[in-house]
């Protein structure tokens, strides 16, 4: 039985043995080590909601195929506080929009979009073009109340920069369920397979992301395809990662060098919650500047020049919820 509670995690079960496990790695299975461990600084985005730079001070190297990643929130707001993000253009890369708590409303000139809420993800490749718009609905701007999510760019090969826009509307019924051997962590598959089982995501880029619920006290040995890098940031709570036991809490990156298992420990005194996401580095040039993610310095600016001349969409004629069309 799935419960979607108010606060953090947005999707639980009572009872998490009930679910697929996790397998025991093999004696042959290779600890990834932890190469770097960031803290991420604070800043704000869009309207001015609050947001932690969850890759900044990490090499672009060791993120491939990942580009930007921002932790919204936690932020609890008052009536009439809530924001959001107005239109802007993106292209060259996919953006995934986790919301763990809250509600935001996508739109782009290319018809996607719609509501999500806790658990739910958009998951919306630019590719050659489009303008966008990320905002609370009206309501609850009126109501005030809880907000916290993710936002993550996944880079695209040269050969699919160009590719025509898609949109991916991905409820939080729809991710895999998994359990630990043990049931003390649960782990929601977004995309990608982990461990046989795969996640609604459809991506461009081979990559795997996971959402992980460590109990107090719990370790999660999590078996990851070694051709994939490894990253694991700290959403909530505090514990260690890596097999040597280095220290992690809230708003730090881990990143973890070569082999076969990621390995991931909560505090004994309080749960943990980590975001788990790798891919297979795409090992190409790569030229970003604001909202495009490009190859090349000229790209970059073929992509201005087509924001300008309107060629990457227009502003749909009828306004926005809660928002007024410039």
């Amino acid at each position: 039985m799935l419960n979607y509670s108010e606060g953090m995690p947005a999707v639980t079960v009572e009872n998490p043995l009930v679910l697929p496990r996790v397998p025991v790695p093999g004696e042959a299975a290779r600890d990834r080590a932890v190469v770097s461990l960031t803290t991420a600084p604070t800043g704000f985005e869009g309207e001015g909601f609050p947001v932690r730079r969850a890759f900044a001070g990490v090499d672009l190297r060791d993120l491939d195929p990942f580009i930007h990643m921002d932790q919204m929130g936690e932020v609890d707001y008052a009536p009439g506080e809530p924001k959001g993000t107005p239109w802007h253009p993106h292209r060259g890369f996919e953006t995934v929009t986790y919301l763990i708590d809250g509600t935001f409303r996508h739109q782009d000139s290319n018809g996607g979009g719609g509501l999500i809420t806790n658990g739910d993800t958009q998951w919306m490749t630019a590719g050659s073009g489009l303008l966008h718009i990320e905002a609370p609905p009206e309501d609850l701007v009126i109501s005030g109340g809880l907000f916290h999510g993710f936002q993550i760019w996944v880079n695209l090969p040269a050969k699919m920069k160009m590719t025509d826009p898609r949109y991916q509307d991905i409820r939080a019924g729809q991710v895999s369920l998994l359990s630990s051997p043990d049931g003390g962590a649960l782990l929601r598959v977004i995309a990608g397979d982990v461990a046989g089982n795969p996640g609604p995501g459809i991506t461009h880029t081979p990559i795997a992301l996971v959402h992980a619920t460590l109990s107090a006290g719990a370790q999660l040995r999590l078996p990851w395809r070694p051709d994939f890098n490894a990253l694991v940031y700290t959403l909530a709570g505090k514990g260690t990662v890596g097999d040597k036991r280095r220290p992690a809490r809230l708003g730090q990156l881990a990143v973890f060098g070569s082999g076969d298992v990621i390995t991931v420990q909560a505090d004994e005194k309080e749960s943990m919650d980590v975001l788990i996401m790798g891919g297979q580095p795409i090992k190409e040039p790569v030229a970003a500047y604001g909202p495009f993610v490009m190859n090349t310095r000229e790209e970059l600016v073929q992509a201005f020049d087509d924001f300008k001349a309107g060629r990457l969409g227009v502003i749909p004629a009828e306004p926005h919820p809660g928002h007024d069309v410039l």
